[in-house]
């Protein structure tokens, strides 16, 4: 029953002049119901890109035509498919065929296996082959990712056709897709997420990177539709400034309401409006983080990384990077979180010093990876006191921190000997006798990056003596 709106929706997909139906498509005859007309969404309504992924279902484009008037034409085809009764041919090439092509023989299983590692485009090419593998490429197994690239493609037609067809065996609702990721699909609206939010209950991952029009009022669909949802990608959304359950968004979430975002991983880089009052609302809406990264979110200030710490105990991985006003007091915050943290990025936050170093070794013991490039603060003594205090440590970039010296990665490679990759790149005070301290100790060191350090190449020499794995980034030219 929805084949007609489907087909007006792939038709309209574009901007370029809409074209008629192509003359030699057939229409259904007779009055037997089993033969009908049938129509997918056209790899048409795709734009063109240079690629497209093999791993999971995707909807992108083929890379550039050959032939600009069969491109052009391309983009705006409405496609019919026609399922004929057993033993009738609707097109005379298929008249002439005698036997069966050597695909045919495979049998389903064999077939939903071969689908399965093809991008959504392809797929929706697989459905105009005949009845047979119309039915396979609809499958709901192979529906639980859908993937839209490309800057000008129509994202919010091609979701709302793709959701028309998934919902059709149960109306209104596609209780297969678990995963849309429409990342640097620019065109994207709020118009598309609500689809999305109003279709896909069992939504899990969404991923909305670069798409700039999107704003609040989505993101509330989404989160207030999808209650299985635990991955969030709004890296690049401007506009957004809060994640809630509540229309009000400074309306605080009580313990009557029952209610908790379920989200787990939420990257906000690049949201460059998430202020202080917005991330508040975040961390008591979203408990449960796990990951959070608000890389380059300028506005934020200590006062927010106070009640992230109060409200989302459970994070493992955060990153803070190019957050310029955060300072020793946010990090004694962010230390709050204790044993949970694994993962730290603090890169050119200036404002930090030793003093909140200290904060971080002494109570996040279990850390695993330290980004502090760019803090001009730090020096050897908070290099002594996290390598003292962490002995995991696997790997740090300290790399543009001028105060930091031999001294400090001796006491490095003393307590630190698990490291595998550390950057020390344009660190001033490093000579030789640092690095060779660290390769003499730290036998598992798998990267070591001493760009714009005065070493000699004796000292790279000794490193890669003693380990043998290390792939070591440098300018001096007498190394080789």
């Amino acid at each position: 029953k929805g084949s007609s709106s489907i087909s007006s929706d792939i038709s309209s997909s574009t901007d370029h002049t809409p074209t008629k139906a192509p003359k030699n498509v057939a229409t259904s005859e007779g009055p037997d119901s089993s033969t009908r007309t049938l129509s997918t969404p056209s790899p048409g309504l795709i734009l063109p890109s240079k690629s497209s992924s093999l791993s999971s279902p995707a909807l992108s484009s083929n890379g550039h035509e050959t032939n600009s008037s069969s491109s052009s034409s391309a983009l705006a085809e409405t496609v019919a498919v026609v399922h004929p009764q057993p033993g009738t041919h609707t097109r005379s090439r298929q008249s002439k065929a005698h036997h069966h092509a050597p695909i045919d023989i495979l049998p389903d299983h064999a077939l939903l296996q071969i689908f399965s590692h093809l991008p959504t485009n392809q797929l929706c090419r697989c459905a105009r082959v005949c009845r047979r593998w119309y039915n396979l490429a609809w499958d709901p197994r192979l529906w639980s990712t859908v993937r839209l690239t490309g800057e000008l493609l129509h994202a919010d037609r091609a979701i709302r056709v793709l959701t028309r067809r998934l919902c059709q065996d149960t109306p209104n609702v596609c209780l297969t897709l678990e995963t849309v990721v429409v990342s640097g699909c620019k065109r994207l609206t709020d118009r598309g997420l609500h689809v999305v939010a109003h279709s896909c209950p069992e939504l899990r991952r969404l991923e909305v990177a670069g798409c700039y029009n999107i704003s609040n009022d989505a993101v509330f669909e989404v989160v207030s539709r999808c209650p299985n949802l635990e991955h969030l990608n709004l890296s690049g959304c401007s506009k957004v400034t809060c994640i809630s359950l509540t229309q009000e968004a400074s309306l605080q979430l009580s313990p009557l309401h029952g209610q908790q975002i379920s989200i787990h991983y939420l990257d906000m880089t690049d949201c460059f409006s998430l202020e202080d009052e917005g991330l508040r609302t975040i961390a008591s809406h979203c408990p449960r983080l796990t990951h959070l990264y608000l890389r380059r979110c300028t506005r934020l200030t200590d006062e927010a990384l106070r009640h992230l710490a109060l409200h989302c105990p459970s994070i493992r991985e955060l990153s803070l990077s190019d957050c310029r006003l955060v300072g020793d007091f946010g990090l004694r915050e962010v230390a709050r979180l204790e044993g949970c943290l694994r993962y730290l990025s603090i890169a050119h936050c200036t404002r930090i010093t030793d003093v909140g170093m200290r904060y971080v070794a002494r109570y996040c013991p279990r850390l695993r990876y330290l980004n502090a490039r760019g803090c001009e603060g730090l020096t050897d003594h908070g290099l002594s006191h996290l390598s003292r205090s962490c002995p995991k440590l696997k790997s740090l970039d300290v790399g543009k921190c001028p105060l930091v010296s031999d001294s400090g990665l001796e006491q490095l490679a003393m307590y630190c000997q698990g490291l595998r990759r550390v950057s020390l790149r344009a660190c001033e005070s490093v000579t030789g006798r640092g690095l060779k301290a660290l390769a003499a100790n730290c036998c598992e060191l798998q990267l070591l990056n001493v760009q714009d350090c005065e070493v000699s190449p004796e000292a790279l020499r000794f490193v890669r003596r003693h380990c043998r794995r290390c792939v070591i980034e440098h300018t001096n030219p007498a190394f080789y």
